[in-house]
C-alpha cells in the first residue's frame, strides 16, 4: 500500500516507518525537520509540510492509499492543548482535496474525561491530572472524527508508552478507553511502542475498527 505517515520522527512514528518497509509498503514521511528522519530506504519519501495547512498537507496525501499519523503534542498547564484538533482539521480537509478517505490515528486511554474512575489511585489523582490538557484535546479530535460521515477513521488508544521495539504478544482490544481485566478494571499500563506501530499497520488488512475507537494493549 502506498502510506503518508505523520509524526515520522517522533518516537512510536518511527517504528512504524520502519515496519512499514519492512512490510514492503511505499511510505511517504510528512516531517517539519526531514533532517531528524535517518532512514533511508527506496521505497520511502520524505517530505516537509506544515501539518496545520491542509494547502500543504494535499499534494502529498494524493494518491495515497491511507493516512496514518502518531502525532504528539506536549502538555500546557496554561493556554490548553489545541494540535490534535488543529492538525486533524487540516489532515481531513486536505484528504478530502486529495480524495484520500482512510485515516489511522493515535490518541490514548482515558480521553474521556470520566473513563479513568477505575484505575489505579497513581493513575487516577497523580497522573491522568498531569496530562489531563492532552487527553482533553485528543477527546475533542475524537469527537471531530465522529462526525465526518465521508471519512473511514480509526482512533487507536493505547496505555502509556515504552520506547521498545514490537513483541510477538497477542493484542488485547476493547471498543472503549481502556482495555479491562476480568474483573472490569484496567489491564496493564503500559505498551511497547513497536506494538503500537504493529497494530497501526495490522488494521490496514481489516474493516473491523473502521469508523471506532480502539482501546489496545498486549497480553
Amino acid at each position: 500500500m502506498k502510506i503518508a505517515v505523520l509524526g515520522a520522527t517522533g518516537q512510536t512514528g518511527q517504528y512504524l516507518v520502519n515496519q512499514a518497509l519492512q512490510q514492503g509498503h511505499s511510505v511517504t514521511a510528512i516531517v517539519r525537520n526531514p533532517a531528524k528522519l535517518t532512514v533511508h530506504h527506496d521505497n520511502l519519501k520524505v517530505v516537509e509540510a506544515d501539518i496545520f495547512t491542509a494547502d500543504t498537507l494535499k499534494s502529498h496525501f494524493k494518491g495515497q492509499d491511507v493516512i496514518m499519523s502518531c502525532l504528539g503534542f506536549p502538555v500546557s498547564f496554561f493556554s490548553g492543548v489545541t494540535g490534535y484538533t488543529q492538525s486533524m482539521n487540516s489532515i481531513v480537509c486536505a484528504m478530502r482535496e486529495a480524495r484520500v478517505n482512510r485515516v489511522i490515528t493515535m490518541t490514548s486511554w482515558y480521553t474521556e474525561p470520566n473513563s479513568g474512575t477505575r484505575s489505579s489511585y497513581l493513575i487516577r489523582f497523580m497522573l491522568l491530572p498531569m496530562i489531563r490538557s492532552v487527553l482533553n484535546n485528543m477527546f475533542q479530535m475524537e469527537e471531530f472524527l465522529q462526525k465526518t460521515e465521508d471519512i473511514n477513521w480509526t482512533v487507536v488508544r493505547p496505555p502509556g508508552l515504552k520506547n521498545m521495539s514490537a513483541t510477538a504478544q497477542e493484542f488485547l482490544t476493547h471498543e472503549g478507553y481502556f482495555v479491562p481485566d476480568n474483573g472490569g478494571n484496567p489491564a496493564g499500563s503500559s505498551v511497547a511502542r513497536g506494538d503500537v506501530a504493529r497494530f497501526m499497520l495490522s488494521l490496514l488488512n481489516s474493516n473491523a475498527w473502521v469508523k471506532k475507537g480502539v482501546a489496545m494493549t498486549t497480553k
